[in-house]
């Protein structure tokens, strides 16, 4: 049967101060009143049922996300008592799903993503799901054509065509420094494609590749999963988790598998509009723009003289006025307020830091 798992465990501190331990960015209501957790299991209908959607995050934001989703079951969220990255995180959950459908295939995607058109997502998600189910080896991945020589993503190497239009993944290519991407770049889209993070795959396939890579993680996940429809649950979970090592799927389980002769990895291209809402200048770009390129989050403005700035507020009494800005990022919040120049907004992960030290741990 088919399941989605929607990754929604990150910290989003590229989006201070408005994305917060308590409300990462994923929560917020930011994009048109819906949070990108909302927009992303919204976008499954049609495709998967809604009882067979999950979503994986932080336990301590069980209840948050259960008020943004009407109808949503305790039973479909996996609560990590405490991030181990991405491997982990699909890893424990193929075998929760597993312990309820051994024969599951699923879809793994992130809660960060803004897609459309949404009609062609979904076909080209189905493709992907009907090579997982027609070759039970297959790991499914989504590339994306590259806009830039971007050093911020991971990308795909690819090889043979098997149907039109997924190819096999020759290798994966963890994030390039600035001259490796420019050669990516320029030998354009037959070649190499962006690693977007979503995936589909059978839930025993996966774990037999972690088996197979990874065979103390994967000792942890077998523990879990045995445990999940048992009262020992909570406490097999709270044990092995947080020992687990702390490692990407992308590194553990993609790399190697592209390598291996026992597993076949493709390729699906996803030509759509793509964005990883993970910084600043990405969210800018889900916003209305006025005549002189600003973009308007929520909130009050008047801005005199002022370009190519993002201005928003969490805050609807609050007015941000603006005179003779250029190529700014102005977030308001009640209690911290960012100014920065674009070009420096993936700076703000250090800024987060600096924060935390100097001012404690309430801010961030």
């Amino acid at each position: 049967m088919r399941h989605a798992l929607i990754i929604a465990g990150g910290s989003g501190t590229r989006l201070w101060p408005m994305s917060r331990a308590k409300l990462p960015k994923q929560l917020i209501p930011f994009i048109g009143g819906k949070s990108l957790l909302q927009i992303a299991f919204d976008r499954l209908d049609g495709l998967v049922p809604a009882s067979n959607r999950f979503i994986c995050a932080g336990q301590s934001h069980a209840d948050v996300i259960a008020a943004g989703l009407p109808g949503f079951s305790p039973a479909q969220f996996l609560g990590e008592p405490t991030g181990r990255d991405t491997l982990n995180a699909v890893g424990f959950s193929a075998a929760a799903i597993a312990a309820r459908d051994p024969d599951a295939v699923i879809a793994v995607f992130t809660a960060d993503h803004v897609i459309a058109p949404v009609d062609q997502f979904l076909k080209i998600v189905d493709h992907g799901f009907r090579l997982a189910e027609q070759h039970p080896e297959m790991l499914v991945t989504f590339g994306i054509a590259p806009t830039a020589a971007a050093t911020g993503y991971g990308y795909l190497e690819l090889g043979d065509a098997l149907d039109e239009p997924a190819r096999v993944v020759r290798q994966f290519r963890e994030k390039p420094d600035a001259e490796t991407a420019a050669a990516y770049f320029a030998a354009g889209p037959e070649r190499y494609l962006w690693n977007s993070g979503m995936f589909v795959w059978r839930a025993s396939t996966l774990l037999e590749c972690i088996r197979r890579y990874e065979p103390e993680n994967s000792a942890g996940i077998a523990k879990i999963g045995a445990a999940w429809n048992t009262p020992a649950r909570d406490a097999v979970l709270a044990e092995i988790f947080p020992t687990l090592k702390k490692i990407s799927v992308d590194f553990a389980v993609m790399e190697p598998a592209s390598r291996d002769p026992l597993a076949r990895v493709a390729a699906v291209p996803m030509p759509l509009q793509w964005l990883d809402v993970g910084s600043w200048p990405m969210f800018a770009e889900t916003c209305p723009r006025d005549a002189e390129g600003n973009a308007l989050g929520d909130g009050r403005t008047a801005l005199l003289d002022t370009r190519r700035t993002l201005v928003a507020s969490s805050d609807p009494c609050h007015l941000i006025a603006t005179i003779g800005c250029e190529d700014l990022v102005i977030i308001h919040t009640p209690d911290a307020t960012l100014v920065c120049h674009a070009d420096h907004a993936e700076d703000i992960k250090a800024l987060h830091k600096l924060v935390g030290e100097k001012h404690g741990k309430d801010l961030l």
